[in-house]
This record gives structure tokens, sequence and C-alpha cells, in this order.
């Protein structure tokens, strides 16, 4: 069965947040890259649970909300060649990027 993003308050995961500020004519080249560097690289590496792209609906931002098993694979992705690759590309399109691993500490449903 395929990985699915599951937000879970306390689970031993390691969230990545990163919040691009693009330039509206971009933004989908921004949100194509990131879907062909999941596809082609990041899903593969030891570690990887999901990744969901996020694109702001005024054009200005791409958000990657990313699941890892551990604070330590998410690091060893950041040494991957293949994956440096992708984020020389990325932050090549983006004006600005603001990554930041978190904990999910609540979660709330209707």
């Amino acid at each position: 069965m395929p990985a699915t993003t599951t937000i879970t308050a306390g689970a031993p995961i390691a969230t990545l947040i990163n919040v691009f500020t693009v330039q509206a004519d971009r933004q989908q080249q921004l949100v194509d890259l990131l879907g062909r560097a999941t596809e082609e690289v990041m899903q593969h590496l030891p570690g990887f649970v999901a990744a969901n792209i996020h694109a702001s609906t005024d054009g200005t931002r791409v958000v990657n909300y990313a699941q890892w098993q551990s604070a330590d694979a998410f690091h060893a992705m950041l040494r991957n060649p293949d994956a440096q690759v992708h984020m020389r590309e990325a932050a090549a399109i983006a004006d600005q990027f603001d990554p930041h691993l978190h904990t999910v500490e609540s979660v709330h449903h209707r």
C-alpha cells in the first residue's frame, strides 16, 4: 500500500514545512519541479514517508509539507547528491525559501 500523509500529534515523525516565495508566473514551474523531484528522487530515499505540495491561491507561495521517519533521515536526504540537484533548481526558481522541521503538537477534526 502506498504511504499516505498521516498527521498525528506526538508521532515520531520529522515534518518538514518549507515555504517558498515565488513570482506568480513561476509558481507552476516550482510546483512541477517539486513534484518531479519527489517522484524521481525523494520517495526512493530511506526514511521518506510522504510529501504534499501546496500552491497559494494568490500565486506567490509554494509550500512543501513532507514527512520523514526521523530528523536523521531528513538530514541524510540533504546530503544526497541527486536530491541536491533538485534543491538547487528549486532555489533558482524561488525568490526565498524557509525550511524547518516540526513536530505535530495538536490535531483537530470536525
